[in-house]
């Protein structure tokens, strides 16, 4: 069961003018369940995107990628699940552009016009033909209020949909914010095996909308860790379909661009923790915050060792307080200098160790306590520095080794 987590209802979710979403069956992998999603943009949407940092990224990547440099501008996005395209050589490559081309040709485009995303098993061909044959049963089901739907359609081993939404005040007009995204395992950032899409209606500059994906994806989905895996396909896609009566955001430090980059980050934080929240077997949330560091950078080090560390996921999981496991993950993070008599370590507002060393008034019932909870958050004082930075995990059950060893099945 997810940590906290219920879908969103489909009426609290805000269509975004110039946005629509078309969905169908197509049987990619399996019958009679959503698998194949069309999103359609009206012209003169801006749109940028991140992507795994993983060498060996899927065929779509490679594909958004090269279509995005090309700039003829982005009308459309085909998405399937079921089937990665990834690890399938010049054929994947081959598959993901019929898939553009069928799609272009449908809603006379370029192909160029086109960015596809695969979601599923690795090293297996896409089933271009199939995801052909659904594009026009995609295409007639497109709506505005489609994105609940959407969200479903885009998932694999998701038990929730991920979807929010919020409208804000920006330059004087209100503007729309909407997104969506799906992952459960196979999750580390850079970006984490996930599928996000976002969209406003706000008027942004083209020229900005690479710089705005990646610092929403810095503050969201790139500090989430499920189990430390870096898939193939991750892609966060963010538009801005320019219909809001409002003056033109040509800088994310005006008072609108931050306005806007706030609004957008609170929605991309809530989709990526809910990624975590919906982990493979999570039974509990986990912030891990590092205060007290000489960088952001070593921060993150520290955030991931604990994150990524599955003695003391396991931990979390059995609520036993062996929080040696977290000093032990402190030191190893790779900082070099560390002085260890300065480290302090926190379970929510039980303090455990002080100065590098067991404090002489914890007592393990109040660790229990707080480690029985389903959200915990573990705080660590490096007393190094200023810098301080948060990443979010779960916990590692018996559930996650099942659901990984039958994902085939």
């Amino acid at each position: 069961m997810p940590v906290n987590l219920v879908a969103t209802p489909a009426s609290d979710l805000y269509p975004v003018p110039g946005v629509r979403w078309g969905i169908t069956e197509a049987g990619i992998r399996k019958a009679n369940r959503k698998d194949l999603a069309v999103l359609l943009l009206d012209e003169g949407a801006s749109v940028g995107a991140v992507f795994t940092q993983n060498r060996f990224c899927a065929a779509p990547v490679q594909l958004c990628r090269e279509h995005l440099a090309q700039n003829f501008g982005i009308r459309a996005m085909v998405i399937n699940t079921g089937n990665a395209n990834a690890g399938t050589g010049e054929d994947g490559l081959m598959r993901a552009r019929a898939s553009c081309i069928a799609l272009a040709k449908d809603l006379d485009l370029a192909p160029e016009q086109i960015l596809p995303f695969s979601t599923g098993v690795i090293m297996e061909p896409l089933p271009h033909e199939r995801i052909e044959a659904g594009l026009p049963a995609a295409i007639a089901d497109a709506k505005a209020d489609n994105w609940a739907n959407a969200a479903e359609a885009i998932m694999t081993t998701d038990t929730v949909a991920k979807a929010f939404s919020k409208k804000v005040n920006i330059g004087g007009a209100e503007v729309t914010i909407t997104g969506i995204s799906k992952g459960a395992g196979m999750i580390r950032p850079n970006m984490a095996t996930m599928l996000g899409f976002m969209a406003t209606d706000a008027t942004v500059a083209q020229p900005l909308m690479a710089q705005l994906a990646r610092e929403l994806a810095e503050g969201s989905f790139n500090r989430v860790t499920v189990d430390g895996d870096t898939s193939t396909n991750d892609s966060f896609v963010v538009m801005a379909t320019n219909k809001a009566k409002h003056a033109a955001i040509t800088s994310l430090d005006s008072a609108e661009g931050k306005a806007l980059r706030a609004a957008m980050l609170e929605i991309a934080r809530k989709l990526a923790q809910a990624i975590v929240r919906d982990g493979e077997g999570a039974t509990k949330f986990i912030s891990v915050v590092i205060e007290g560091g000489k960088t952001g950078e070593e921060c993150r080090k520290v955030a991931y060792a604990i994150a990524h560390s599955p003695l003391v996921k396991t931990a979390f999981f059995a609520s036993d307080p062996n929080l040696g496991r977290i000093l032990a993950a402190v030191g190893y993070a790779g900082i070099e200098d560390l002085d260890q008599t300065k480290i302090d370590l926190y379970l929510d507002d039980v303090l455990v160790a002080k100065n590098g060393g067991r404090h002489p008034g914890y007592v393990e019932a109040d660790g229990q306590r707080v480690m029985k909870q389903s959200e915990i958050t573990v705080r660590v004082v490096l007393g190094r520095g200023d810098a301080t930075d948060t990443v979010w995990t779960c916990d590692f059950s018996y559930e996650y080794v099942k659901i990984n060893a039958d994902y085939r099945s």
